[in-house]
């Protein structure tokens, strides 16, 4: 019975896996499951609708922030921003072969500063794809670089709603787990910094400065037909970078790392953007009037709402089913039953969280999903003093986001996949991308996923300032008769 309760998991990973679209794979899953709750749990249809509907209802906010995060997208497009912020890295001497860790270390920053990831992905996206065309870079090693720096801020970041949530739902405070995974986590970024600059040199990227015009210049005249009908914007930026673009285009992306410094949320950081961009492109004269950038941010609002958002409602619909019928909670008595050590029955709690994460699709289902089981498997199952389980709990949390966050960039049907590609294929439409082509390079999601699992199992995060988990004889597995294996989810 509960391996009938997970294939609906089974089922939409096929579907994607088999080349189906999310928003047919989605809805296919999503009535599925609700057939397996009938049969199974006998689970009235109003009552799995009310599951559904309740847990779309959570996405709310999200819904808002991707339609401001495309439309952010649009308009820094198109005055100048981007253009602007091309220019000036080429003027510091930016090459193919530093794009790429150009890139991640923007994006890793202002994801921290944000709080958001897919804000991120979407304010440098245009920046960076067309920088990296432009001096020659490769474009899977530059999008997975910035796909990745912008999950940077979410694992770490003390305004990201990840961070806050998971921090919740294991009762740690927030800025006890930035202390606690904080060395970790700028190791990764370190590490990943220095296997994309090496791969680059093996690559053979040229040295060179690029340059602009020869770089434009080179784009054949099919493709600009293609630019044209496709994505007019993109057109307008590649033109303002040929040309003159005032610095001064550059504030916008300024004052919204200044709004998220503030404290400000996700969604009145991105208008701080847009009424910016705005309001300098008026002045620089890159943005004709109010009836033209009217029009680009009702582009962007056309862009989230034709898919992603769509697809998010259908994934959550299914996450909300799924959490109904307890489709995990065999897993955690399984895991239970094979911990034979705190250690173990931690890594394990970081394995759930990664299945959990490709199960839902959804790292935010993710999080409220599993979230709850990992912590009633310490609460119940591990005794010592206050102080050590509160450490264990601090890294429950870590997996809640880290793998949540890095571990949707190695899951090809995830809905942070979804987004990043049609972002990407949004503003950059020379190039075809596929999921596979984000997951490939995405070195900094690799080293961030695998060394949280490794030195989670072997211990060796003794090593790390902060990042040590308590261990045997501090702490220890009650014993069978008297642990509870009651599950929350």
């Amino acid at each position: 019975m509960g391996l009938l309760k997970l294939t609906p998991v089974f089922l939409m990973a096929g579907l994607m896996m088999g080349g189906f679209d999310a928003l047919v794979a989605a809805p296919l899953a999503t009535i599925y499951a609700a057939f397996i709750a009938y049969i199974t749990e006998r689970v009235k249809m109003q009552d799995l609708f009310d599951s559904a509907v309740d847990n779309v209802k959570e996405m709310i906010l999200v819904f808002f922030i991707l339609m401001f995060a495309y439309a952010m997208a649009e308009v820094f497009m198109v005055s100048g921003v981007g253009a602007s912020i091309i220019k000036l890295s080429l003027n510091l001497g930016l090459t193919a072969k530093t794009v790429a860790v150009t890139g991640l270390l923007v994006t890793s920053i202002l994801s921290v500063a944000t709080g958001t990831s897919w804000g991120t992905f979407a304010a440098c996206a245009p920046v960076f794809l067309w920088l990296n065309h432009i001096v020659g870079g490769n474009i899977l090693l530059t999008t997975s670089a910035i796909a990745g720096g912008a999950c940077f801020g979410d694992s770490i970041g003390l305004i990201s709603d990840t961070t806050v949530v998971t921090s919740g739902i294991q009762k740690v405070e927030v800025i006890h787990r930035i202390k606690h995974q904080g060395v970790w986590s700028l190791l990764c970024l370190v590490v990943a910094v220095g296997v994309y600059y090496g791969v680059s040199v093996i690559m053979g990227l040229p040295s060179e400065i690029g340059n602009v015009t020869d770089a434009i210049n080179q784009i054949p005249s099919d493709v600009w037909t293609a630019l044209g009908s496709e994505r007019p914007s993109a057109i307008v930026l590649l033109n303002q970078v040929k040309g003159s673009v005032p610095v001064y285009m550059c504030i916008p992306l300024v004052l919204v790392l200044v709004a998220a410094i503030k404290g400000l949320p996700t969604v009145i950081c991105l208008l701080t953007g847009i009424v910016s961009s705005y309001i300098l492109g008026n002045i620089a004269g890159t943005i004709g009037s109010t009836g033209e950038f009217l029009g680009l941010l009702q582009s962007g609002f056309e862009d989230a709402g034709s898919w992603v958002i769509v697809m998010m409602m259908w994934v959550s619909a299914f996450g909300g089913i799924m959490s109904r019928i307890k489709a995990f909670d065999p897993l955690s008595r399984l895991i239970l039953k094979a911990s034979n050590s705190v250690k173990q029955l931690m890594f394990y709690n970081g394995l759930l969280s990664i299945v959990g994460n490709a199960a839902l699709a959804d790292e935010m289902a993710q999080v409220v999903t599993i979230g709850p089981i990992i912590k009633n498997l310490v609460d119940d199952n591990v005794e010592g003093k206050e102080e050590d389980i509160y450490r264990l709990r601090l890294r429950n949390a870590a997996f809640g986001s880290a793998l949540g966050v890095f571990g949707s960039q190695l899951i090809p049907w995830h809905v942070y996949i979804g987004f990043y590609l049609g972002i990407a294929s949004t503003v950059y439409p020379l190039h075809t991308f596929i999921a596979t082509d984000l997951i490939r390079y995405n070195f900094l999601a690799v080293i961030a996923v695998a060394s949280l699992l490794i030195l989670t199992a072997t211990g060796l995060d003794r090593f790390i300032p902060h990042f040590s988990m308590p261990s045997e004889p501090q702490i220890n597995l009650k014993k069978r008769g008297e642990a509870k294996e009651k599950v929350l989810v």
